[in-house]
This record gives C-alpha cells, structure tokens and sequence, in this order.
C-alpha cells in the first residue's frame, strides 16, 4: 500500500470514528433529555436506547406546518425537544377557545392519529423555532410493544401521568408514611385468612365452642360451596340468643346476621374502610374468585395501621353527646382523610370517603337536636346539596342543606313549618360549631325557602324549568345536585323522578343551561400555558373549582338530566351518560382522568397549604409546580374544553 493510500485509510478511519462518537454523543444526549419527562423516566434503559438510536431530530422554522389532517397517514411519533408548537382543529375558520391548543417541550403528538395509522385531525404548526424527535409509525408500534410504560402512556394518556403524579405525592409524604401499610394494599393480604366457618345448620352450642376454642369473636356461616351466607359475632349473642331465649340446640342461621358484606380478595384496604364507614360494620368478608370465603378483614386490622382510625372515629361520632365531641370526631376525619391522601388514594374515592364520614357527622348533629324537636308522625327529610350533595366534599366545604316534608292531615302547615325552622336553625349553627361555615348565600334549611313541602318543591323545580332565567339557572346548579341524608328518603325519591320528567320535556332549558356552562372556559392561553389574570383578586393564580371541576360538574349535569340519570355524583353521572348517549369509552375516560387529576390537585394543595380550623382555598400557582403536574394540569384542562366542544355541539350553542 503506497504512502497515499495509507493517509487516505487512516483518514476513513478517522472520519467513521469520530462519526460514531457523534452519534454516540446524540444517543447519549437524546437519552438524557428523555429520562426528564414522561413516560420515558419510568422506562427501563434499554428502552430508552432504542428510541434514542431510531429518533431523528428535526428542526422546524416559526410558522412552518409539522404535520396535519393533509398530510395523510401519520409517519411519525413526535417529541417536542425545545420550542412550541401549536395544534388547530383541522377546517376551523375561526380561531376559537375550542380549537386551539399548544405544546412544549417533552409533551408529544399525534399520539392517537400515529397509533391508529390514519390523518392527524390536526394541524400542528411551530409556533417558535422549534426542534422535534422524530420515531418512525413502526418504530413507535414497536416500542409500544417493548415498553409497558410506553404502552400505557400512549393508551392511557393522563392516567398514566396521573399516576406518576400520586407516586410523586406519595414520596413527599414517605416520612410520614413509612409505618403504614398502603390502603391500596390488596385484601389478599390483609386480615385473617382461612377464618372460622360453619354449616348454617351447626347447633349454636357446637358453633360457641368453635369460637372459644378458636379464641376469635366472629363465626362465618357458609354453604357446602363455602359462599358466604352469614356472621355471628360475640356483639350478638346478648340480642340474638340470651334475650331472644334461643335454645342451644337451635341452627345458627336462626341468629346470624345475613347477606354479610363481601368483597373480593382483589379489592383494597380502602375498598372495605369505605364499606364499613358506609354501612357502619366492623368485619367484611372476602372471597375468592369463585365466591368461596377466603378470609376476613376487621376495622382492628386495618386501621392499626393508621394512626387515627374509622373505629375511634365512628364509635365518637355514634357517641357523641355534644357539638364538642363531635367537633373532635370532625378534625380526626380531616387526619385521616390527610393520611390517605398521603398514602396516594384517588380523590374520587378520597372525596367520597370524606363525604360518608361528613354524613355520619351531619346524622349525629340531626340526631342530637331531635332530642329536643319532636316530629313524630311527620314525614320529613335532610337534604344535602353541592358538592356534599354529590358525594364529592374536599378538605373544605361549608354547608348546602334543606328540608322536604309533608303536613299531615289536620295538621297546620305554617306551625309545622315555624317547628322545622326552629330545628333546622339549630342544626345549622350546630354543624357550624364542628367546622362546616355557614353558607355564605343562605342555602341551609333554616332559611325558609329551601324548607319545603314535598309539593312545593316539585312546583319550584318546574318553574325554574318553564323559565330558564339567570337566576333559574344559577339556582338549578345547585338545588338540581341534591342527596337525601337523613328521614323518610321516599320524599326525595319522588323530587328526583319529578325534576328528570320536567328536565327532558323541556330541551329549551337544557340548551339553556348548555349555554350557561360554556360562559366559564378553561384557563387555557393560546401562547402561554394558563391563563392566570382572570381572579383579580389573586393575579397569578387559577381557581381550580371555578375554572376547573365546575366546568365537569356543569356538564354532567347537563347530560345526566337528559339522559335521565338518577345519580348525583359528577364521575357516575358522566360515566352513566355516556352509556346512553354512545360516548366511546377511551373519550370518557380520559375526560374522568382530567377531572380526577384536578379535584387531586386541589386536595393536594387543601391539605399542604391549609391551616387548621380554617377553610383552605382553591387557588394554585401553576408556576409553583413540578414539571409533570403542570403537565397533567395542562390536559386536564384540555379535557375540560373537549367535553365543553361537545356540548356546544350536541346542543347547538353559538358561544
């Protein structure tokens, strides 16, 4: 080999090294950038490295068009690297709140166009100069395969990021923590397994035995299949048997409580506190796969783990002699209720469990004050309404009640309702005293036009209906969410069937209330992420209530009136809708994520930035948060504005 052809191998050499060192560099680069956003730094290094050698990146001027509803089947997965790119609704003339969105740096797109392999319904243009990773449509199909966390992103966008997000709230609390057992924690793991069980034929005399012998203070009856069919517990002995003078020799089904509480081995620890805090029982049963009983879980079980727990709190509800233990009873909820946030459950279940225990709260108030108003022979009911009415309380929540009732015959209707003021009144300051404020606007059962009769309130119901007017609206938005808490439930039952009846043969007022809903859209800028001047009294900040959940709330009433769904709760009523009105799952569910991640945020924020014995607020900086719940925010929102574009639609609003 001459000299010259020596310099010019070396030379090749030379080149492809330091080709291979570049692409190495931008591997390394590309994964690095990769591992600070999500999905990607929950996936595993090998996953990473794939993407990262098959990605190209691309730059993109200001102004430029990226991909659109024009440009065919979508050929690549897109991830924005620095800049922003805006996305349109294809055919849109007119700019409007609906149709516009932004993204930036490590958000991703068209992820449903590219995983289906059909047009983008978007046009996503740079807003600013603007650099994307670029993975080839079967390069990307691949990596779904690969990847599990991957995979779940892409087909559960924001739950996947929701996630993500617990576990980030999780970790701030791990100190805190780190003695108790998750109440996500599967049943299968959790009580006593292989309890005692008998036949429901077993003589009390041989089941007592069994029960002494075992030293456990409940026995599960069970048939030849070992289904569950009912409990004895020691609590029952004195009722059931000494006072009822059973002999011995009787069958223990003639004493066992039946159709015991069930639930199976896969459900939660949360899943039964729920259940016992609900039907105010100690024990639930768990079950197999095929029914079989497998074990048993006691309040003693799990909340030893807490450090305040359902029992204490429940048995000083129940015993409670006064507003000042109730009070009490009243901050042990809200710890609880701190530690399971703590511990990551869902605020659907969150909300839930608080507005159970705040029943249980507002029974016992109802209770107390009947000891001193007498309304024997009334037929009468509590009615709960806003978010209590909805089963969806925070950590801060003042008071929306009422009174339905029906003047018996002979009785005199303006005495009757003077005594029922005089109650409610009562009540209401009562419920005050134990941290719940009084309504700013009058909204309590003391006041006298939320204390009706059962007739009354169907006439009220119609003319807001008849004449959907400013104030009909408004008033409809809160007194439509209304739940019967305590009294002849029959009366509320009737309000219900009544209000549904009125609601869909009036689709005039439904459009009206349509219109109403869209007059709040969410705090989305069109170049900047959120828009946060819109309180002037809190610059910088968002109301995550009225810019946020309100807009779900709003619109699931809409469709639940019309589809003529009985339940309140704003996750069932759009759950429930959408079956009736042929709403894909994969839309709907994504719209409850967005929902979800919001009334979480809003806890979240509840609980750190609260102070005791005051009401927090509902007001974030989305400046002050991490990366990825800006993120999840941003979505959320999206959702919020997707399902407000259908409602436009569906009832032809021009807003």
């Amino acid at each position: 080999m001459s000299t010259a052809q020596e310099g010019t191998h070396e030379t090749s050499a030379l080149s492809v090294r330091l080709q291979q060192e570049g692409q190495r560099r931008a591997v390394a680069s590309t994964v690095a950038f990769l591992s600070r956003h999500a999905p990607f730094n929950k996936m595993d290094a090998a996953s990473l490295q794939w993407f990262a050698e098959k990605a190209q990146i691309v730059f993109y001027p200001a102004g430029n068009l990226i991909v659109g509803a024009d440009s065919g089947n979508v050929r690549y997965f897109y991830l924005i690297e620095s800049g922003k790119v805006q996305a349109r609704q294809a055919g849109e003339v007119v700019v409007t709140e609906y149709s516009i969105l932004s993204h930036g740096p490590g958000e991703s797109f068209p992820i449903g166009a590219v995983t289906a392999g059909r047009p983008s319904t978007n046009d996503y243009t740079a807003l600013e100069d603007s650099f994307c990773y670029l993975l080839p449509a079967e390069d990307y199909l691949v990596l779904m395969a690969k990847s599990p966390e991957f995979n779940l992103f892409c087909t559960q966008y924001i739950a996947s990021l929701l996630d993500q997000s617990r576990r980030q709230l999780q970790a701030q609390f791990a100190q805190k923590a780190s003695e108790q057992q998750t109440l996500n924690s599967p049943l299968s793991g959790i009580g006593t397994r292989s309890p005692l069980a008998v036949l429901p034929e077993t003589p009390l005399r041989e089941a007592f035995q069994a029960m002494s012998q075992a030293n456990v203070g409940s026995v599960i009856v069970v048939d030849t299949q070992k289904k569950p069919q009912g409990i004895f517990t020691r609590s029952d002995l004195l009722d059931r048997v000494v006072l009822a003078e059973l002999p011995l020799t009787t069958a223990i089904r003639e004493a066992m409580s039946a159709t015991p509480a069930t639930l199976n081995e896969h459900a939660t620890a949360y899943d039964a506190m729920l259940l016992m805090a609900k039907e105010g029982i100690r024990h639930v049963l768990i079950t197999d796969h095929a029914g079989a009983l497998s074990g048993i879980v006691s309040e003693r079980d799990l909340f030893a783990l807490q450090r305040v727990g359902l029992r204490q709190i429940r048995q000083t509800i129940e015993a409670a002699s006064d507003v000042d233990a109730l009070k009490t009873a009243a901050a042990d909820v809200r710890q609880l209720s701190f530690n399971m946030l703590a511990q990551g459950i869902g605020a659907e279940q969150l909300t839930q469990f608080i507005s159970a225990l705040n029943d249980a709260l507002t029974r016992r108030v109802l209770q107390l004050n009947l000891e001193r108003h007498d309304f024997s022979g009334i037929d009468w009911c509590w009615l709960a309404f806003g978010s209590e009415g909805r089963d969806e309380q925070t950590f801060s929540t003042d008071q929306d009640n009422g009174i339905v009732y029906q003047v018996p015959v002979g009785e005199d209707q303006a005495s009757l309702k003077a005594r029922l003021l005089a109650f409610a009144l009562d009540v209401n300051k009562a419920l005050d005293q134990i941290g719940f404020p009084l309504c700013k606007g009058d909204i309590m059962a003391s006041n006298p036009q939320w204390c009706l009769t059962l007739d009354e309130w169907r006439s009220q119901f119609t003319e807001w209906i008849r004449v959907p007017e400013p104030v009909a609206l408004l008033n409809a938005s809160i007194f439509f969410d209304f739940r019967p808490l305590y009294g002849k439930v029959e009366l509320a039952d009737s309000m219900r069937r009544h209000l549904l009846h009125q609601a869909q043969a009036m689709p005039v007022f439904l459009q009206a209330m349509a219109r109403n809903a869209l007059d709040v859209a969410p705090p989305l800028g069109k170049i900047r992420d959120f828009l946060t001047d819109l309180e002037p009294d809190a610059p910088g900040k968002i109301d995550l209530k009225k810019y946020g959940s309100r807009i779900f709330v709003d619109v699931a009433r809409i469709y639940a009136l019309s589809a003529g769904v009985h339940s309140t709760n704003t996750l069932q009523r759009l759950r429930l809708s959408a079956q009736k009105m042929n709403i894909r799952g994969d839309e709907i569910n994504a719209v409850l994520d967005g929902l979800n991640f919001i009334q979480f945020l809003r806890l979240q924020h509840q609980h750190l930035h609260g102070e005791p014995g005051r009401q927090g607020d509902n007001l974030i900086d989305p400046e002050k948060l991490n990366e990825l719940d800006r993120r999840i925010l941003k979505e959320s929102f999206r959702q919020a504005r997707k399902i407000q574009s259908r409602l436009k639609l569906d009832y032809q609003v021009n807003h």
